[in-house]
C-alpha cells in the first residue's frame, strides 16, 4: 500500500481501535494459484504477539480452509470511514481555485500466515466471544445458550476457525493532513453540514489530526 509519511498511522491501539470498529476484514492470499479473497468478522486479541492475533472462522464448505497459502503472508483489509471531499469546502478554492476533489478514507492492513483449527471447544469459545462483543449493546443480548445444544454443536461442525498472528501491521489516515488548516477547518465545517454518520466519523478524524499538529 503507497503511504505518504503524512498519512501514516503507527498508533497500535488507534490500529487495533479502527479493526474493532469495522471488524469485517476482506482477507486476500494465494490458493490454488491465484487470488483468493473472503470477507470475515474478526476478533483482535492484542495480547497475542508483537502486533496482535486476528481470529475468526470460516464455513466448512469454502474451501479456502484447506487452500490457504502456509508459505506467502495473507493480507486482511480493514476499511475505516471513507468519504468524497469537495474542493467547494476549502478555502484556497475561493482564494485562488487551485483545488481538486479527493477521498478521505482509514484503512488498516494486518499480514501473517494463517492456521486452520477445527478443536470443538477452541471454536466454541471463539463463537461465544464473537457474539458476546457484537450483542453487547442489546437490551437483551442473544446467547448461545438461547439456541439448543444439539443445534449449537452441528452448527460448530459446519465451520473452521482462523487464526493470523500479525506479523506486520499498517495503517493509512488520510484525512486531509496535507491540507491547510483554513482547508481542514472549511472540510470539518462541510461534513458536519452534511450530517450523515460517516460524514461525521470522517470530520471527528480530520479535527484529531489538528489536534495532533
Amino acid at each position: 500500500m503507497y503511504i505518504p509519511k503524512h498519512f501514516e498511522e503507527r498508533d497500535i491501539a488507534v490500529l487495533h481501535a479502527l479493526m474493532r470498529s469495522h471488524a469485517l476484514g476482506a482477507w486476500v492470499t494465494q490458493a490454488d494459484g491465484a487470488l483468493q479473497v473472503n470477507h470475515i468478522p474478526f476478533l483482535i486479541d492484542s495480547t497475542r504477539g508483537e502486533y496482535g492475533t486476528l481470529i475468526g472462522h470460516v464455513a466448512r464448505a469454502n474451501a479456502i480452509w484447506r487452500t490457504f497459502s502456509t508459505d506467502i503472508e495473507s493480507v486482511v483489509i480493514f476499511q475505516g470511514p471513507q468519504t468524497y471531499i469537495t474542493p467547494s469546502w476549502y478555502a484556497s478554492k475561493r482564494e485562488h481555485g487551485k483545488a481538486v476533489p479527493t477521498w478521505n478514507y482509514a484503512v488498516v492492513h494486518a499480514y501473517g500466515l494463517p492456521r486452520a483449527i477445527e478443536d470443538t471447544d477452541w471454536l466454541r469459545e471463539h463463537v461465544t466471544r464473537l457474539s458476546r462483543l457484537h450483542e453487547s449493546d442489546r437490551a437483551v443480548p442473544w446467547r448461545i445458550a438461547d439456541a439448543p445444544s444439539d443445534y449449537i454443536d452441528t452448527m460448530l461442525k459446519s465451520i473452521v476457525g482462523i487464526e493470523i498472528p500479525i506479523t506486520a501491521i499498517a495503517g493509512k489516515w488520510k484525512t486531509s493532513q496535507n491540507r491547510s488548516l483554513p482547508d481542514k477547518l472549511g472540510t470539518i465545517a462541510g461534513l458536519r453540514e452534511r450530517g450523515d454518520e460517516v460524514a461525521l466519523k470522517m470530520a471527528a478524524l480530520v479535527e484529531r489530526h489538528i489536534a495532533l499538529d
